[in-house]
């Protein structure tokens, strides 16, 4: 269900074990073959699936476009929030629900920039309240919740995300094809190693001039929806785990 739609009084009568979704993504650049909304339009048909599964046993909150793109603002289009404006605000988010008793709070990020910087704040909140023993605080990106579509479908070549890539624009293509330039003008920028496993601070520039990494060349919608169905499945599982979780154990 959806908080939009809710009165408050609705929400107040809701048991204060539902989980509450944040989705948050970015607007950013996505090459020249892509739209600057891709990771909020994925991540909002992701949700889109989920509540279709899930109903009225999880809440979610609207999705928050505004990410953590710095990396991204040599190329124009792209909007970004300060790291540490950014955190306050995913901490804040947090601090609202706790404050009207809900005690399983899950942001579902699609983008790749937001990851360090919200496991960042589920940590700082949950050192604010560390003497609160149920509470549930997660941040999970929802390409590495264990998915393998390759599995499904063989003609999918990448096997981790990339920017842009076959498998971002292969979602694009399912949804808004319209909004995907030509793809024969693209090319393949390899991922590279980037002194693995250091993790290397890098802007969008050190990586790709094009703005983007992987090859979106063999997009397909086809392969857009295995994503999808791959995806969403592995963050309904998830969901199914805060849910069936006890309230004090560290497993779930």
């Amino acid at each position: 269900m959806q908080l939009a739609d809710l009165k408050w009084n609705e929400v107040a009568a809701l048991s204060r074990d539902t989980p509450v979704i944040f989705p948050v993504a970015a607007i950013e650049q996505h090459g020249r073959h892509m739209p600057v909304f891709t990771d909020s339009m994925l991540t909002n048909e992701l949700i889109r699936r989920t509540e279709a599964a899930m109903g009225e046993r999880v809440l979610i909150a609207p999705l928050m476009w505004l990410g953590n793109s710095h990396h991204h603002m040599d190329f124009p289009g792209t909007l970004s929030a300060e790291p540490r404006v950014y955190l306050d605000l995913l901490n804040g988010l947090m601090d609202n629900f706790i404050a009207h008793g809900f005690k399983r709070l899950v942001f579902l990020n699609g983008h790749g920039g937001n990851d360090i910087p919200g496991k960042q704040a589920v940590f700082e909140t949950r050192q604010k309240y560390r003497d609160r023993k149920d509470l549930m605080l997660l941040f999970a990106t929802y390409w590495n919740l264990g998915a393998e579509p390759w599995t499904r479908d063989a003609s999918i070549q990448q096997r981790v995300m990339g920017h842009a890539c076959e498998w971002e624009t292969s979602m694009v293509l399912r949804l808004r094809p319209e909004l995907v330039g030509d793809l024969t003008k693209t090319c393949d920028v390899p991922f590279g190693n980037a002194f693995e496993p250091a993790s290397r601070g890098w802007t969008m520039t050190d990586r790709s001039e094009l703005g983007h990494v992987g090859d979106p060349r063999s997009a397909t919608a086809e392969k857009g929806e295995v994503l999808f169905s791959c995806f969403s499945e592995e963050v309904v599982k998830m969901l199914e785990r805060v849910i069936a979780w006890d309230g004090v154990s560290w497993e779930g």
